[in-house]
């Protein structure tokens, strides 16, 4: 039998930064991958695919450009399925030669197979040729990830009607789309597509879309989609998905409407991928949603030797945090020490316009009973913005007015992902408002807009005798 000290099962960031965080304490980790590419969801159908398709989307119809030259404005006439494909294979190839030479580099092994525990320390590895071969180790890291929730009653089809990892196989652009799921994946899709002037109807069972965004953001882009002829159905369930004829759908909601669409992408959730697990050797049960309880300092699971990461163990479901997921339980699995990361991170959703966000929003303030006061800044307020042609694009932030720290920040437009890190830099670190006030930076720059909602906030806090 062959003998590890670790064994991952899955190569998503969780994966591979566990195992990469194993072998640097000299330790021999096996990482079994089910795809015939190392990566996981996120390089292959999730957060990479889908930021490329998004870039590929931007450039080719020149968003960018259009407050200058116009709505009409393309910088390419005519665009393609192919023409978003081709940009996206090349950046997934590239990113798996990469995790390949990291994992090369310290010296981890990888296997392309199925897992199945047989026991608490062995897993039956089946392979495509359907052959099966034991692997047993003294840990385990169980970094899995999801698969897209697929209700009976939908008719996926892969050619109208679609799941969050098959819409990046469409052989062409839909002539209308129907996006079902209000959270991340879908309003990212949902914006994605209506960029490149498809016609959007986004279907939520909910009354709002990013229910955890502060809701002045959320009326933001609410407002900008909207603007763009993007047709919202909130509060609405759905009560059968139709094919009709000339290759077209139909929807039918809970409130008597219809809507005809070419395509439909449901995006309602995803549930973690541990059915084929056999998690009752290892006495442990998932959730109803396939997901696994862990220790939320250690990512240790009810069993001692087994540790979960990753979307399998839930939110927040982000790549960042699942990699650093991956490094605690490395270390608390073989004793060494893990400093804890800070206690605020940010979240991303690589909608357009980008939204970003960290600490408090202001409801969350509201409910706490902390006094606050609210800083806003427009981009169109920084030259950089008029230079950019951006006539959208805001920055809030929350302020305690007893320690006149910041609380929160929460951006939406162009760089909203990049220009958070100032804010996560800050409030981690337990900085007032005044260092936006005082600091000195880059002219022009979109990190302006720190310093304008800081002044906006700063006249409104009481002066300190």
């Amino acid at each position: 039998m062959n003998k590890y000290d670790l064994i991952v099962i899955g190569s998503g960031p969780g994966g591979r930064r566990a195992a990469i965080q194993a072998a640097k304490f000299s330790k021999k980790v096996l990482v079994i991958e089910k795809s015939e590419r190392v990566g996981g969801v996120s390089v292959h159908t999730g957060t990479i695919p889908s930021k490329t398709l998004r870039e590929t989307a931007l450039n080719l119809s020149g968003w960018h450009e259009r407050e200058f030259y116009g709505q009409s404005y393309r910088v390419k006439q005519n665009i393609t399925a192919a023409d978003l494909k081709n940009r996206l294979h090349m950046t997934l190839d590239h990113e798996v030669e990469v995790l390949k030479h990291q994992f090369a580099r310290n010296a981890v092994e990888t296997l392309n197979g199925i897992a199945r525990f047989v026991s608490p320390t062995t897993v039956d590895v089946e392979f495509d040729d359907g052959e099966v071969e034991q692997f047993s180790a003294e840990k385990f890291i169980i970094a899995v990830g999801t698969n897209p929730y697929r209700p009976e009653e939908i008719p996926f089809d892969g050619a109208r009607i679609f799941d969050s990892d098959e819409i990046l196989k469409i052989k062409r652009l839909p002539r209308s789309l129907t996006v079902i799921g209000g959270g991340v994946i879908g309003v990212e899709y949902a914006t994605i597509f209506s960029a490149l002037d498809i016609p959007i109807t986004l279907i939520e069972a909910r009354d709002t879309i990013l229910d955890f965004v502060d809701k002045e953001i959320i009326a933001e882009l609410m407002h900008e989609l909207r603007e763009r002829g993007v047709a919202m159905r909130l509060g609405c369930n759905i009560q059968e998905v139709q094919k009709i004829k000339n290759g077209r759908c139909k929807i039918i909601l809970d409130n008597g409407r219809e809507v005809r669409t070419d395509m439909i992408l449901f995006a309602a959730g995803r549930y973690g991928a541990t059915s084929v697990l056999n998690l009752d050797v290892l006495g442990l049960s998932p959730d109803k949603r396939g997901r696994l309880n862990v220790d939320k300092n250690t990512f240790q699971t009810d069993n001692p030797n087994i540790y979960a990461v990753g979307d399998v163990i839930g939110f927040p479901s982000l790549a960042s945090t699942s990699m650093e997921q991956g490094r605690i339980a490395a270390c608390h699995a073989f004793d060494e020490l893990a400093h804890a990361p800070p206690e605020f991170f940010p979240y991303g959703i690589y909608a357009v316009p980008e939204i970003s966000t960290i600490g408090m929003s202001e409801e969350e303030a509201k409910n706490a009973a902390i006094p606050y006061e609210v800083g806003v800044a427009r981009f169109r307020e920084t030259s950089r913005g008029h230079i950019m042609g951006l006539d959208s694009g805001m920055m809030k932030m929350i302020v305690s007015l007893e320690t006149r720290k910041l609380l929160g920040v929460h951006i939406i437009g162009e760089g909203a992902t990049e220009l958070i890190h100032i804010g996560q830099a800050v409030l981690n670190l337990g900085g007032p408002i005044e260092y936006f006030v005082e600091n000195t930076f880059n002219y022009p720059t979109l990190a302006e807009v720190y310093k304008i909602a800081a002044l906006d906030v700063w006249n409104r806090l009481p002066r300190n005798n």
